[in-house]
Protein backbone atom coordinates (compact mmCIF):
# COMPACT_ATOMS: atom_id res chain seq x y z
CA UNK A 1 0.00 0.00 0.00
CA UNK A 2 1.46 3.25 -1.38
CA UNK A 3 0.03 6.48 -0.62
CA UNK A 4 -1.63 8.48 -3.67
CA UNK A 5 -0.19 11.83 -4.67
CA UNK A 6 -2.98 14.46 -4.30
CA UNK A 7 -4.59 14.92 -7.63
CA UNK A 8 -8.49 15.65 -9.50
CA UNK A 9 -9.86 18.50 -8.54
CA UNK A 10 -7.89 21.99 -8.62
CA UNK A 11 -8.94 23.09 -5.00
CA UNK A 12 -7.39 19.61 -4.11
CA UNK A 13 -4.24 21.08 -5.67
CA UNK A 14 -1.32 22.78 -3.50
CA UNK A 15 0.36 24.15 -6.77
CA UNK A 16 2.19 26.96 -4.57
CA UNK A 17 3.71 24.22 -2.31
CA UNK A 18 6.21 21.63 -3.15
CA UNK A 19 5.87 17.85 -1.75
CA UNK A 20 8.41 18.56 0.41
CA UNK A 21 7.17 21.46 2.24
CA UNK A 22 3.67 20.64 2.06
CA UNK A 23 4.69 17.20 3.92
CA UNK A 24 6.17 19.23 6.88
CA UNK A 25 3.19 22.12 6.82
CA UNK A 26 0.57 19.51 7.17
CA UNK A 27 2.09 16.84 9.40
CA UNK A 28 3.12 19.67 11.83
CA UNK A 29 -0.85 20.84 11.60
CA UNK A 30 -2.55 17.67 12.59
CA UNK A 31 0.06 17.49 15.16
CA UNK A 32 -0.93 20.69 16.25
CA UNK A 33 -5.14 19.99 16.07
CA UNK A 34 -4.39 16.61 17.33
CA UNK A 35 -2.83 17.34 20.09
CA UNK A 36 -4.95 20.44 20.99
CA UNK A 37 -8.13 18.30 20.27
CA UNK A 38 -6.45 15.73 23.20
CA UNK A 39 -6.18 18.75 25.65
CA UNK A 40 -9.37 19.69 25.51
CA UNK A 41 -11.11 16.47 25.38
CA UNK A 42 -9.01 15.43 28.32
CA UNK A 43 -9.90 18.90 30.41
CA UNK A 44 -14.09 18.35 29.50
CA UNK A 45 -13.82 14.58 30.35
CA UNK A 46 -13.41 16.38 33.65
CA UNK A 47 -16.59 17.72 33.64
CA UNK A 48 -18.97 14.98 31.74
CA UNK A 49 -18.71 11.48 30.66
CA UNK A 50 -15.63 10.32 28.94
CA UNK A 51 -18.11 8.27 26.60
CA UNK A 52 -20.57 11.75 25.48
CA UNK A 53 -17.40 13.66 24.47
CA UNK A 54 -16.58 11.19 22.19
CA UNK A 55 -19.59 10.54 20.39
CA UNK A 56 -20.58 14.32 20.40
CA UNK A 57 -17.12 15.33 18.94
CA UNK A 58 -17.23 12.31 16.52
CA UNK A 59 -20.29 13.38 15.31
CA UNK A 60 -19.45 17.14 15.31
CA UNK A 61 -16.83 15.89 12.83
CA UNK A 62 -19.07 14.18 10.61
CA UNK A 63 -20.88 16.85 10.05
CA UNK A 64 -18.24 19.36 9.39
CA UNK A 65 -16.71 17.13 7.35
CA UNK A 66 -19.86 16.94 5.29
CA UNK A 67 -20.32 20.39 4.73
CA UNK A 68 -17.23 21.00 3.80
CA UNK A 69 -17.18 18.52 1.20
CA UNK A 70 -20.59 19.25 -0.36
CA UNK A 71 -19.53 23.34 -0.26
CA UNK A 72 -16.07 22.09 -2.21
CA UNK A 73 -18.53 19.73 -4.74
CA UNK A 74 -16.23 16.74 -3.66
CA UNK A 75 -17.23 13.54 -5.82
CA UNK A 76 -18.60 11.33 -3.07
CA UNK A 77 -16.04 8.54 -1.92
CA UNK A 78 -16.12 5.34 -4.20
CA UNK A 79 -14.83 1.82 -3.93
CA UNK A 80 -11.27 1.84 -2.72
CA UNK A 81 -11.88 5.07 -0.30
CA UNK A 82 -14.68 3.67 1.23
CA UNK A 83 -12.81 0.31 2.22
CA UNK A 84 -10.21 2.14 3.68
CA UNK A 85 -12.40 4.61 5.99
CA UNK A 86 -14.38 1.88 7.01
CA UNK A 87 -11.24 -0.10 7.92
CA UNK A 88 -9.97 3.80 9.69
CA UNK A 89 -12.63 3.87 11.35
CA UNK A 90 -12.26 0.07 13.05
CA UNK A 91 -8.53 0.58 13.60
CA UNK A 92 -9.46 4.02 15.11
CA UNK A 93 -11.69 3.28 17.86
CA UNK A 94 -9.43 -0.08 18.38
CA UNK A 95 -6.63 1.97 19.16
CA UNK A 96 -8.12 4.22 21.53
CA UNK A 97 -10.09 1.63 23.56
CA UNK A 98 -6.67 -0.20 24.03
CA UNK A 99 -5.24 3.32 24.65
CA UNK A 100 -7.54 3.81 27.37
CA UNK A 101 -7.61 0.61 29.19
CA UNK A 102 -3.37 0.64 28.76
CA UNK A 103 -3.75 3.74 31.04
CA UNK A 104 -6.27 2.84 33.03
CA UNK A 105 -4.90 -0.42 34.33
CA UNK A 106 -1.24 0.52 33.75
CA UNK A 107 1.84 2.35 33.77
CA UNK A 108 1.18 6.00 31.84
CA UNK A 109 5.25 6.19 31.56
CA UNK A 110 5.14 2.42 29.81
CA UNK A 111 1.42 2.77 27.99
CA UNK A 112 1.89 6.38 26.30
CA UNK A 113 5.08 6.17 24.67
CA UNK A 114 5.43 2.93 23.72
CA UNK A 115 1.70 3.27 21.59
CA UNK A 116 2.88 6.66 20.42
CA UNK A 117 5.79 5.07 18.93
CA UNK A 118 4.83 1.63 17.68
CA UNK A 119 1.58 4.03 16.08
CA UNK A 120 4.54 5.83 14.20
CA UNK A 121 7.02 3.02 13.44
CA UNK A 122 4.90 1.17 11.49
CA UNK A 123 3.86 3.71 8.74
CA UNK A 124 7.34 4.64 8.65
CA UNK A 125 8.48 1.28 7.86
CA UNK A 126 6.04 0.84 5.05
CA UNK A 127 6.72 4.29 4.07
CA UNK A 128 10.51 3.71 3.61
CA UNK A 129 9.68 0.17 2.33
CA UNK A 130 7.53 1.78 -0.95
CA UNK A 131 8.90 5.18 -1.53
CA UNK A 132 12.29 4.47 -0.77
CA UNK A 133 14.51 5.74 2.28
CA UNK A 134 14.38 9.88 2.06
CA UNK A 135 17.95 12.07 2.68
CA UNK A 136 19.88 11.43 5.85
CA UNK A 137 19.05 14.10 7.61
CA UNK A 138 15.24 13.15 7.24
CA UNK A 139 16.09 9.70 8.86
CA UNK A 140 18.31 11.32 11.90
CA UNK A 141 15.22 13.68 12.26
CA UNK A 142 12.67 11.09 12.03
CA UNK A 143 14.90 9.48 14.99
CA UNK A 144 15.23 12.22 16.94
CA UNK A 145 11.45 12.68 16.98
CA UNK A 146 10.97 9.56 17.90
CA UNK A 147 13.06 10.05 20.95
CA UNK A 148 11.15 13.48 21.79
CA UNK A 149 8.21 11.63 22.10
CA UNK A 150 9.45 9.13 24.76
CA UNK A 151 10.96 11.88 26.75
CA UNK A 152 7.67 14.57 26.52
CA UNK A 153 4.89 11.40 27.58
CA UNK A 154 7.24 10.15 30.25
CA UNK A 155 5.62 10.05 33.52
CA UNK A 156 7.44 10.86 36.34
CA UNK A 157 8.17 8.46 39.63
CA UNK A 158 7.56 4.20 39.07
CA UNK A 159 4.55 2.71 40.31
CA UNK A 160 6.02 -0.04 42.23
CA UNK A 161 3.04 -3.50 41.63
CA UNK A 162 1.42 -2.04 39.21
CA UNK A 163 1.52 -3.81 35.55
CA UNK A 164 3.35 -2.11 33.13
CA UNK A 165 -0.24 -2.59 30.77
CA UNK A 166 2.59 -3.28 27.74
CA UNK A 167 0.15 -5.61 26.36
CA UNK A 168 -2.56 -2.77 25.57
CA UNK A 169 0.28 -0.29 24.68
CA UNK A 170 1.93 -2.78 21.83
CA UNK A 171 -2.33 -3.36 20.56
CA UNK A 172 -3.09 0.35 20.36
CA UNK A 173 0.36 1.18 18.57
CA UNK A 174 -0.47 -1.58 15.91
CA UNK A 175 -4.08 -0.42 15.61
CA UNK A 176 -2.92 3.48 15.78
CA UNK A 177 -0.63 2.65 13.06
CA UNK A 178 -2.83 1.13 11.00
CA UNK A 179 -5.25 3.88 11.21
CA UNK A 180 -2.39 5.88 9.55
CA UNK A 181 -1.99 3.15 6.83
CA UNK A 182 -5.77 3.30 6.10
CA UNK A 183 -5.90 7.04 5.90
CA UNK A 184 -2.73 7.17 3.59
CA UNK A 185 -4.39 4.73 1.23
CA UNK A 186 -7.30 7.24 -0.06
CA UNK A 187 -6.65 8.48 -3.36
CA UNK A 188 -6.96 11.78 -3.20
CA UNK A 189 -10.16 12.06 -5.27
CA UNK A 190 -11.69 13.14 -2.49
CA UNK A 191 -10.99 14.49 0.94
CA UNK A 192 -13.28 14.90 3.31
CA UNK A 193 -15.96 12.50 1.93
CA UNK A 194 -14.05 9.85 3.42
CA UNK A 195 -13.83 11.36 6.91
CA UNK A 196 -17.85 11.53 6.69
CA UNK A 197 -17.87 7.54 6.55
CA UNK A 198 -15.10 7.31 9.01
CA UNK A 199 -16.11 9.91 11.93
CA UNK A 200 -20.22 8.30 11.41
CA UNK A 201 -19.31 4.33 12.15
CA UNK A 202 -17.31 5.75 15.01
CA UNK A 203 -20.02 8.21 16.33
CA UNK A 204 -22.21 5.65 15.96
CA UNK A 205 -20.67 2.68 17.54
CA UNK A 206 -19.86 5.00 20.24
CA UNK A 207 -23.48 5.99 20.73
CA UNK A 208 -24.00 2.12 20.76
CA UNK A 209 -21.32 0.83 23.25
CA UNK A 210 -23.42 3.69 25.46
CA UNK A 211 -26.69 2.61 25.28
CA UNK A 212 -25.84 -1.60 25.40
CA UNK A 213 -23.29 -1.07 28.15
CA UNK A 214 -25.37 1.20 29.93
CA UNK A 215 -22.94 4.13 30.13
CA UNK A 216 -23.45 7.23 31.81
CA UNK A 217 -24.02 9.81 28.70
CA UNK A 218 -25.78 12.99 30.64
CA UNK A 219 -23.67 16.46 30.36
CA UNK A 220 -23.82 20.18 30.63
CA UNK A 221 -25.31 21.54 27.54
CA UNK A 222 -23.11 24.26 27.76
CA UNK A 223 -19.95 21.94 27.09
CA UNK A 224 -22.08 21.91 24.08
CA UNK A 225 -19.78 24.67 22.20
CA UNK A 226 -16.33 23.52 23.79
CA UNK A 227 -17.77 19.86 22.46
CA UNK A 228 -17.79 21.52 18.86
CA UNK A 229 -14.69 22.97 19.07
CA UNK A 230 -13.16 19.60 20.31
CA UNK A 231 -14.54 17.91 17.06
CA UNK A 232 -13.53 20.68 14.52
CA UNK A 233 -9.67 20.22 15.86
CA UNK A 234 -10.35 16.35 15.30
CA UNK A 235 -11.47 16.45 12.01
CA UNK A 236 -8.87 18.97 10.72
CA UNK A 237 -6.52 16.73 12.16
CA UNK A 238 -7.54 14.24 10.13
CA UNK A 239 -7.36 16.08 7.23
CA UNK A 240 -4.17 17.66 7.78
CA UNK A 241 -2.81 14.20 7.56
CA UNK A 242 -4.58 12.88 4.45
CA UNK A 243 -3.10 16.45 2.86
CA UNK A 244 0.57 15.53 4.56
CA UNK A 245 0.27 11.41 3.53
CA UNK A 246 -1.24 12.06 -0.21
CA UNK A 247 1.78 15.18 -0.80
CA UNK A 248 4.70 13.78 0.37
CA UNK A 249 6.62 10.82 1.82
CA UNK A 250 4.09 8.39 4.37
CA UNK A 251 7.52 8.43 7.15
CA UNK A 252 7.65 12.00 6.92
CA UNK A 253 4.37 12.84 7.43
CA UNK A 254 3.64 9.53 9.85
CA UNK A 255 6.55 11.04 12.32
CA UNK A 256 5.42 14.73 12.40
CA UNK A 257 2.08 13.81 13.02
CA UNK A 258 3.01 11.73 16.14
CA UNK A 259 4.50 14.61 17.68
CA UNK A 260 0.80 15.61 19.07
CA UNK A 261 1.96 14.77 22.49
CA UNK A 262 4.28 17.38 22.59
CA UNK A 263 1.40 20.10 22.01
CA UNK A 264 -0.54 18.46 24.50
CA UNK A 265 1.45 18.91 27.46
CA UNK A 266 3.16 22.40 26.34
CA UNK A 267 -0.58 22.77 27.05
CA UNK A 268 -0.77 21.51 30.08
CA UNK A 269 2.12 23.52 31.19
CA UNK A 270 1.00 26.48 30.28
CA UNK A 271 -2.65 26.12 30.59
CA UNK A 272 -2.79 24.11 33.93
CA UNK A 273 0.52 25.16 35.41
CA UNK A 274 1.89 21.60 35.61
CA UNK A 275 5.40 21.11 36.40
CA UNK A 276 7.87 21.46 33.94
CA UNK A 277 10.36 18.32 34.06
CA UNK A 278 14.24 17.62 32.83
CA UNK A 279 12.23 15.17 30.68
CA UNK A 280 10.15 17.58 29.16
CA UNK A 281 12.38 20.01 28.87
CA UNK A 282 14.72 17.94 26.33
CA UNK A 283 12.41 16.30 24.46
CA UNK A 284 10.52 19.74 23.80
CA UNK A 285 14.38 20.86 22.56
CA UNK A 286 14.55 17.49 20.70
CA UNK A 287 11.30 17.97 18.90
CA UNK A 288 12.97 21.17 17.80
CA UNK A 289 15.73 19.88 16.34
CA UNK A 290 13.92 17.33 14.43
CA UNK A 291 11.63 19.71 12.87
CA UNK A 292 14.34 21.59 11.33
CA UNK A 293 16.18 18.60 10.68
CA UNK A 294 13.21 17.22 8.50
CA UNK A 295 12.20 20.37 6.90
CA UNK A 296 15.71 20.95 5.66
CA UNK A 297 16.09 17.54 4.31
CA UNK A 298 12.65 17.78 2.66
CA UNK A 299 12.09 21.13 1.13
CA UNK A 300 14.49 20.29 -1.08
CA UNK A 301 12.41 17.22 -2.38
Amino acid sequence: MVPRRARGREGWRLPDLGPGVAVVVFGLLSAVTWGTGDFGGGMLSRRAPLLSVVAVTQAVGVLAALVIALVRGEPPPRGADIGWAIGAGLCGMGGIAMLYRGLAVGRMGVVAPTTGIIGAVIPIVVGFAFQGMPPVIVIIGILVALLSVVLVTRAPGHQAGQASGIEWALGAGIAIGGFNLCIAGFSGETAFGPLVILRMLQSVAWIVVIIAWRQPWRFDRALLPKMFAIGILDMVGNAAFILAAGTGNLAVAAVLSSLYPVMTVLLAIAVLRERMTRSHTLGIALTVIAIVMITIGSAGR
